[in-house]
């Protein structure tokens, strides 16, 4: 049968109408039955992977693949469970695994380990993630805690070379408790509203007590280097309750645990674990020692330090090494500003200068630039004790060295951290100098850091922000004529005095007090009226 050639076209329509546009419509109704009926699959997966948007509001734990686990994932399938009963925690599961960490690894395989990590977290909005080792042989979890929050370099990169949480394999509700402690803990660098802050007190409160009883009456045969770990795992959590509350309680049972964590953590048994407990139990000294008048507590905390570093040599864990001098030089750089003489502030900055030939801005910028602003703290101090600027001006580069690397946006805790300490640096210069240039540059200083240093979200840092702003625009206000810096100055100490109470900040207290009355008198005797008030 032939086909005229005119008639071609009908015959091409009439295919495309009765067969051809049939079974596309045919295609597209099943595959659209298809997608309806699979989608809440789909969206499980999307959301197990993370390829849909976290809730901010929540804290969002990354858990990767464990190495050694079994074909089905079951150890990490019992942690995502125990994680998913707690309120507020929304578990992400990651189908890749990271590399294991073994104590003694060389600086540049743990920076490429966490940069790793921090880049899943930064690519899934998830706050903190879970990863790490099965062990079949003791029937233990080894677990490393690795927030997203940039300004806890230092610390995160310690952790993976020295620390890790054991845990029985098939854990039970209690265990649950240390691993919720210790992953909160570790995400409160990064805490950045105020819901967020409120419930992470809410949380590791009960988390806390939960712990404590665990520790009072721990199950039969449970190996001592687990007891040890949870002791560890409860002095985190109180020590970040302490830090956040400001109640110096929650500190000292902090030290209590870690103390007790020592007595198995022993320097001979476990050293890398000792020198890491005592790196941390220096840590809640020095805060205690900063809230507490005396130095008592800050040469403990100097003490312990020293002690880390006896196991931890630049040789052996040159990380480890390098955080703990930069702690030292913390804690020395405290004790320096409460002393008479420059020895320890000239010890504190050879502390920071030794932790930065590790703390390179090539290989660990982030660790460098905190570096660079400790050191500008202790050359600050000593600038201010010693005659001309040349300390001064090396603190105001220190400063601004570390600020070309934390960029608002990215690190807004640290970004306001150095610019309340430039702000010190120029007040100090400003004071040495005529004009009032550099006081004003001060005064924006301190401004700056309260946009983000607010009372709801770090009361116990926007109290000493606002105090250093009230010494800069009194300083301001004793070269210019009038009362109006004068007042703003009156009005920062009350505002400081809100928070610097003397139960919780005794020291702080005392200081900004010293300095209200300061003011106060000054605005007396200009005026006459009676302003010296009664906020005591």
């Amino acid at each position: 049968m032939q086909i005229a050639a005119e008639s071609l076209p009908g015959v091409v329509v009439a295919v495309l109408e009765n067969v051809v546009w049939p079974l596309i419509v045919t295609a597209i109704a099943a595959l659209g039955g298809l997608v309806w009926r699979s989608w809440p699959t789909v969206r499980g997966w999307l959301k197990r992977h993370e390829i849909v948007a976290r809730d901010p509001h929540r804290f969002n734990v990354l858990v990767a693949r464990l190495n050694g686990d079994d074909g089905r994932n079951s150890n990490r399938r019992h942690i995502v469970r125990s994680l998913r009963k707690q309120p507020g925690i929304e578990v992400v599961t990651d189908i890749r695994s990271f590399a294991e960490v073994e104590a003694g690894s060389d600086t540049d395989r743990l920076a490429e380990v966490r940069d790793s990590v921090k880049r899943r977290l930064r690519h899934t909005g998830c706050d903190i993630a879970i990863f790490g080792d099965v062990v079949a042989a003791n029937q233990a979890l080894y677990l490393h805690v690795v927030p997203s929050s940039e300004s806890s370099a230092t610390a995160d990169t310690y952790a993976l070379e020295s620390q890790k949480l054991e845990l029985p394999q098939y854990f039970g509700p209690a265990f649950s408790e240390a691993l919720l402690g210790t992953a909160l803990a570790a995400t409160a660098p990064a805490v950045d509203t105020e819901s967020r802050a409120s419930y992470l007190v809410e949380t590791l409160r009960p988390a806390r007590d939960k712990l404590q009883t665990l520790m009072r009456s721990p199950p039969d045969g449970m190996a001592d280097t687990m007891q040890a770990s949870l002791h560890e795992a409860y002095a985190n959590t109180c020590l970040i309750l302490g830090e956040q509350s400001g109640r110096l309680e929650d500190i000292e049972e902090a030290v209590q645990a870690y103390l007790a964590a020592l007595e198995v953590h022993t320097c001979e048994r476990l050293p890398l674990g000792w020198a890491a407990t005592q790196n941390n139990l220096g840590n809640a000294l020095r805060t205690l020692g900063q809230r507490e008048e005396g130095t008592a507590r800050l040469e403990e905390a100097v003490a312990a330090y020293r002690a880390a570093l006896e196991v931890h040599t630049r040789e052996r864990l040159p990380l480890g090494w390098a955080a703990t001098q930069n702690n030292l030089g913390n804690a020395l750089s405290t004790l320096g500003e409460r002393e008479e003489g420059t020895a320890r502030l000239e010890e504190a900055v050879a502390a920071y200068r030794a932790a930065l030939e590790v703390h390179t801005r090539e290989r660990l910028p982030l660790d460098w630039g905190m570096t660079q602003n400790n050191l500008g703290n202790a050359l600050r101090v000593l600038g201010e004790r010693e005659e001309g600027m040349a300390r001064l001006e090396e603190a105001v580069a220190a400063f601004r060295a570390a600020l070309e690397l934390y960029a608002r946006e990215r690190l807004p805790l640290c970004w306001a951290m150095t610019q309340n300490n430039l702000g010190n640096a120029l007040k100090t210069l400003g004071e040495r100098e005529k004009g009032t240039a550099r006081l004003e540059d001060a005064v924006a200083a301190y401004r700056a850091a309260l946009e983000v240093r607010t009372r709801e979200r770090l009361p116990l840092d926007w109290g000493m922000t606002q105090n250093n702003l009230g010494n800069a625009l009194r300083a301001l206000g004793e070269r210019e004529e009038g009362m109006t810096r004068l007042e703003e100055a009156l009005s920062a100490y009350d505002d400081a005095l809100k928070v610097l109470r003397s139960d919780s900040a005794p020291a702080y207290h005392q200081v900004t007090t010293c300095n209200r009355q300061a003011v106060a008198e000054l605005i007396q005797s200009r005026c006459g009226a009676n302003v010296l008030g009664d906020s005591l």
